[in-house]
């Protein structure tokens, strides 16, 4: 059964009321891959009744937050699977022209900063109805925080928007946490002790544990390196197994983050993903054009959660956490077969995948020392020797899949961790694979940079271990009669790469005859140790002076040393010139650029 979008569904149901009404920047497409869909079949499955608005106009009378009434415990509100400014914007603070959240990829269909747009509106219309806020945006922008589009710092989004309470991370055990404490009675203000929520309070007298108070939000407008140390403490305490609670302070009010849940079970994991979601979008959008994000993903299955590369400019660990949560292989099983008799299937899963592909099942060999750790990645500077890296699991795992009637294809669409795989318990059994069954033509892999300065910034490893896995990659094509290509994904314009690491890296890839074409220009968001060195120009770690371009030309000219295959470039004088003056200079930062949009 659909959940209900509009009144005329209501009464179609039968229903007088709703508990949940979930406000969200993204088309409502009823499947697990999209957080909206994951939040409101929890709540269902818990025996509310749920409704989704998706997409409300927030330009016109604003019939769209009105008419479903009053929820009858609280309004869920996120700005969608993507922050609503990165959703919008290029690394140049271009308007994007296309949304594939929205039927037809249509641009345009939610506001700049939509958590906090949504969030005030709800509070004008129904004063006394709590507003619950989650998802990507809000998650990774609950401290104070940069904020690149408008080149300012920026308040927690709790306190702008005048929400309730705020989720952050991954959110199906606090929404339901939040549900009981309603269904008990309780007001929002006495809700503050449900760990993975954040909440605002007048003093910290009345916290249950004492938190660790960070530098105020007013301090570090002050003084930026304040910003840095606090940064320090939040990637500490988001890759600790049991971390504390943290507040800062917002004029006379503060923010207290209480402490995240425990990584979640494989078999609450499998309970989630075995709820009844239609796997399509909802019947509203029948006569519109495809979305292009749920045609990318309808076929995929996600295996796993978590990350434990933390690479700098990343913010899955942020929100989705360091250590590993995995699925069972009956339940992974189960939903390829539920895939494979569709009727619309044709055959073909496009990805068995995760934030990397090649983490699923793995954790530490001793737990205890797990505990301990206080790393924020189990693979930088080296590969944790405690880590249980075997690929032999995911490699029997795909095996299984071959045996599913009616899928003819599997590929693995999601990126793999090469510097994982190398060394590992497995190794050649999974490459052998992956290579010979599981690449559609084009294997995704990301490098980053070529320069170990810069990849030492960005946590990842040396560029060697790509060249070996790309030879190995060619061997195995060569062996198997395949003509498949690597995909490297760079980035320039990263903290503490110049220009002369630019050209050191076209000299290379020129070297290796390799024609990038998954690049992109460094964009701050906010929660990233990157954004942190690019806003305060130190290293939060060492405190150290980090170099970062910023103006338009020197982003640009950066980026330009990809294309070296490219007739139509800058010319070699001009960018000999940029590297001579401007290359070098990693200790001193240059202007933020003053180019601002005109709304």
């Amino acid at each position: 059964m659909e959940l209900p979008t509009s009144k005329k569904e209501l009464e179609r149901l039968g229903w007088d009321y709703v508990d949940v009404i979930m406000i969200t920047g993204d088309a409502y497409i009823d499947h697990p891959s999209f957080g909206t869909a994951i939040i409101s079949r929890v709540l269902e499955h818990h025996g509310l009744r749920v409704a989704v608005v998706p997409q409300p106009n927030w330009r016109d009378d604003l019939r769209d937050f009105k008419k479903l009434g009053k929820p009858r415990l609280f309004f869920g509100v996120n700005a969608g699977s993507m922050d609503s400014m990165v959703n919008h914007y290029t690394s140049t603070k271009r308007l994007r022209s296309n949304d594939a959240y929205t039927p037809g990829g249509l641009a345009g269909q939610r506001p700049d900063y939509a958590v906090t747009v949504y969030s005030n509106i709800l509070k004008k219309l129904f004063p006394d109805v709590p507003v619950v806020i989650g998802g990507i945006e809000a998650s990774l922008r609950r401290f104070a925080h940069y904020d690149y589009w408008s080149d300012s710092y920026k308040k927690s989004v709790l306190i702008d928007s005048n929400a309730d309470l705020l989720i952050y991370g991954m959110g199906e055990k606090p929404i339901i946490d939040i549900a009981d404490a309603f269904l008990a009675g309780k007001s929002v203000k006495d809700i503050t002790e449900i760990p993975q929520t954040v909440y605002v309070t007048n003093s910290l007298e009345k916290c249950a544990t004492k938190p660790i108070e960070l530098y105020s939000y007013e301090d570090c407008l002050r003084d930026k390196i304040l910003d840095a140390k606090n940064f320090r403490i939040i990637e500490e305490q988001s890759n600790v197994w049991k971390a504390e609670k943290l507040a800062q302070k917002f004029g006379d009010k503060y923010i207290v983050v209480n402490e995240p849940n425990p990584t979640i079970s494989t078999e609450d994991l499998d309970a989630i993903y075995a709820l009844p979601y239609t796997r399509l979008p909802h019947s509203r959008y029948d006569k519109k054009p495809p979305i292009p994000a749920f045609d990318m993903i309808k076929d995929s299955v996600t295996i796993h959660r978590g990350c434990f590369g933390a690479c700098s400019f990343c913010t899955i660990s942020a929100h989705q956490g360091k250590f590993i949560a995995s699925r069972s292989e009956k339940s992974i099983l189960k939903e390829l077969n539920d895939i494979a008799q569709a009727k619309t299937f044709k055959g073909h899963i496009t990805d068995l995948g995760a934030p990397s592909a090649n983490m699923y099942g793995m954790q530490g060999r001793n737990q205890e020392l797990c505990h301990k750790c206080r790393r924020a990645s189990c693979l930088f500077p080296q590969k944790c020797k405690n880590l249980n890296d075997s690929h032999v699991r995911l490699t029997k795992l795909y095996e299984k899949t071959e045996q599913i009637p009616n899928i003819k294809h599997i590929t693995i669409g999601s990126g793999i961790r090469y510097d994982l795989l190398q060394g590992a318990e497995g190794e050649k059994e999974y490459t052998s694979q992956l290579v010979k069954k599981h690449v559609s033509g084009r294997l995704k892999v990301a490098p980053e940079h070529t320069e170990d300065s810069v990849l030492k910034l960005m946590r990842k490893p040396s560029f060697t271990l790509f060249e070996k896995f790309k030879r190995t990659f060619d061997d195995l094509n060569k062996k198997y009669g395949l003509k498949q290509q690597i995909i490297p994904y760079f980035i320039s314009s990263h903290p503490g790469c110049s220009a002369q690491d630019m050209k050191q890296l076209e000299q290379k890839l020129r070297m290796l005859k390799v024609m990038p074409e998954q690049v992109q220009d460094f964009t701050p968001t906010p929660m990233t140790l990157a954004t942190v060195m690019y806003y305060t120009g130190v290293n939060p770690y060492t405190l150290e002076p980090v170099y970062s371009a910023k103006s338009k030309d020197e982003k640009d000219k950066q980026k330009s040393f990809f294309f070296w295959y490219k007739p139509k470039r800058a010319k070699e004088g001009d960018q000999r010139r940029f590297v001579k003056t401007q290359g070098g200079n990693r200790s001193k930062s240059n202007n933020f650029s003053k180019n601002k949009r005109k709304k």
